[in-house]
C-alpha cells in the first residue's frame, strides 16, 4: 500500500425526532469508522436532525447552533481521542435572523479548522432550503488536515462544475460532499427513480475525473415526510471508477483507501489541468450567454 495512502469512511444513517440522539448515533458511528481504519469520516447532511426542509415552517430554526458551537465542542473531543479528521454538517445560527448550511471541518488532534458554508441553496418542491439558509459567504476553499488536503461542497453544490473545478483548483485531493438526497414518495416508476438516482451519480463522476481528484458522497437513509433517500453513499477514484459503495436502504459505515499518489498518476495521462483555455473562460460569470 502506497504511504499516500488514506483510508476515510463514510457515515449513513436515518435521523430521529432528537438532535442529541442523532448526535449520540453519528459519534457511535465514527467510533466504529476509527475501529475500522478510518482516518477522515465524513457524517451526511445535517445529521443531528431530519430534514425539515420538506416545508417552510419555523419550529425547525430552534435547531440552529453555533459553529463552532455544543456539537462541535463534542466533536472535537472525540477526533482528539480517535486521532481521527471529522467533516460535519450542521445548522448554523450565524446571527438572529442569519442562518446557514454549515460544514465543520476537525483535525485528527481536536483542533477546529474551519467550516465552509453552503453556496448553492436549492429551493424545488420537498427542498425549500432558501427559506432557512442564506448563501455561503467563505467562497470556496481547502482544508489541510492530519491525513490529507480535503475539500468539503454540500448537497445540491454537487449539481455545479464550478464548484468542485475551484475546490481542485486549491489543491483539494479529495472532495467530500455531505449529502440528503431521495425521492419523492409519491414518485413510483422504478425507471425514473433509477434514472434520477444515475444522474446524481454521473455528476460526481465527472467531478473526479476532471480534476483528477477523488469523490466522496455521504448520503443519509430512511423516510422522512414525502422524502425516501436514496443512501448509495459511494468514493470513487480519480479516473471515475468507484471503489465502495453503500446499499440504498442501510444504515453503515463505508469505507474506502483513497491512494493519493494516484491523483499525479491519472492527471499526467490525461493532463486536462494542463491543457485548461482559462484566457477563454470569462464569459462564465454570465448568467446566460445573449446572442
Amino acid at each position: 500500500m502506497s504511504t499516500e495512502t488514506v483510508s476515510i469512511a463514510l457515515v449513513q444513517t436515518s435521523c430521529g425526532e432528537h438532535p442529541l440522539e442523532n448526535l449520540d448515533k453519528a459519534c457511535l458511528k465514527i467510533r466504529e469508522a476509527a475501529a475500522a481504519g478510518a482516518r477522515i469520516v465524513c457524517l451526511q447532511e445535517l445529521f443531528t436532525t431530519r430534514y425539515f426542509c420538506q416545508t417552510e415552517t419555523y419550529e425547525p430554526f430552534e435547531f440552529a447552533e453555533a459553529v463552532p458551537g455544543p456539537s462541535t465542542d463534542r466533536l472535537q473531543v472525540l477526533a482528539r481521542e480517535l486521532d481521527v479528521v471529522v467533516v460535519a454538517s450542521l445548522f448554523e445560527k450565524r446571527a438572529r435572523g442569519l442562518y446557514h448550511n454549515t460544514a465543520a471541518v476537525i483535525d485528527a488532534d481536536g483542533s477546529y479548522l474551519g467550516k465552509y458554508r453552503k453556496m448553492h441553496i436549492p429551493d424545488d418542491p420537498g427542498f425549500y432550503e432558501k427559506f432557512y439558509f442564506t448563501p455561503g459567504d467563505l467562497g470556496y476553499q481547502v482544508f489541510d488536515t492530519r491525513y490529507a488536503r480535503i475539500g468539503v461542497l454540500i448537497c445540491w453544490d454537487q449539481w455545479y462544475p464550478e464548484a468542485a473545478r475551484l475546490t481542485a483548483l486549491r489543491g483539494a485531493e479529495i472532495l467530500f460532499y455531505p449529502t440528503a438526497i431521495g425521492w419523492a414518495s409519491s414518485e413510483h416508476s422504478a425507471e425514473v427513480r433509477k434514472a434520477q438516482q444515475q444522474a446524481w451519480k454521473t455528476m460526481h463522476l465527472c467531478h473526479a475525473v476532471a480534476n483528477g481528484v477523488f469523490v466522496a458522497a455521504a448520503n443519509r437513509v430512511g423516510a422522512e415526510g414525502e422524502l425516501e433517500f436514496w443512501g448509495n453513499s459511494f468514493v470513487c477514484d480519480p479516473f471515475g471508477q468507484v471503489i465502495a459503495e453503500a446499499a440504498h436502504q442501510d444504515e453503515t459505515v463505508l469505507t474506502a483507501a483513497c491512494d493519493r499518489s494516484r491523483i499525479g498518476y491519472y492527471r499526467a495521462h490525461w493532463p486536462f489541468l494542463r491543457d485548461r483555455r482559462i484566457e477563454t473562460y470569462g464569459e462564465l460569470q454570465k448568467r446566460f450567454i445573449e446572442e
